[in-house]
């Protein structure tokens, strides 16, 4: 199962380098998910937690996600309803755990066309993904590969091997 594209999103537009403490702040973490969400970026976009809606985007600068290793930094994007996450480049870390917990990364150089507000598309069909903006601009995107998508599209690696395995995962 893949997601083959995400229609009519709004763009949340951030900063270059931004922080796993700036998502999931430190202060935080002893209260869960639920206790992080409503911080999720507030030194950057105060009202970001309380006015995203579910199927929304960020596009970012270079280097989203860096820091810690917390998972929390993606688990909480994917909790308020974040579709995905549209920047230049990615920690590696946060890029593994974003793909783990069901949040899907585009790897865009051209980010940074996209602006605060606008409604995009995304495709995820043939070879490179593509970021359509209302006013007809495409940006052309770093290819994913297809066990990414998949993962993404089933909610993460957890619910695939789920799914693959079936029973033998119920637990976890």
């Amino acid at each position: 199962m893949r997601v083959s594209s995400i229609q009519n999103a709004r763009v949340w537009a951030v900063g270059s380098d931004i922080d796993t403490d700036q998502l999931a702040p430190g202060a935080y973490m002893k209260l869960g998910l639920e206790g992080i969400a409503p911080h999720c970026l507030e030194a950057v976009r105060p009202e970001f937690a309380a006015e995203v809606r579910g199927g929304d985007v960020i596009a970012a600068g270079p280097n989203f996600g860096i820091g810690s290793s917390r998972e929390q930094a993606a688990e909480v994007l994917v909790r308020l309803g974040v579709k995905a996450v549209i920047a230049p480049s990615f920690s590696g870390l946060f890029f593994r755990n974003a793909f783990n917990l069901g949040l899907l990364l585009v790897t865009c150089a051209d980010a940074g066309f996209l602006r605060d507000g606008q409604s995009v598309s995304l495709s995820l069909e043939g070879t490179r993904p593509l970021v359509h903006r209302a006013d007809g601009e495409t940006l052309y995107c770093e290819p994913i590969p297809a066990f990414l998508l998949d993962m993404a599209a089933v909610g993460g690696l957890l619910n695939q091997l789920r799914s693959r395995f079936g029973k033998a995962l119920k637990e976890f």
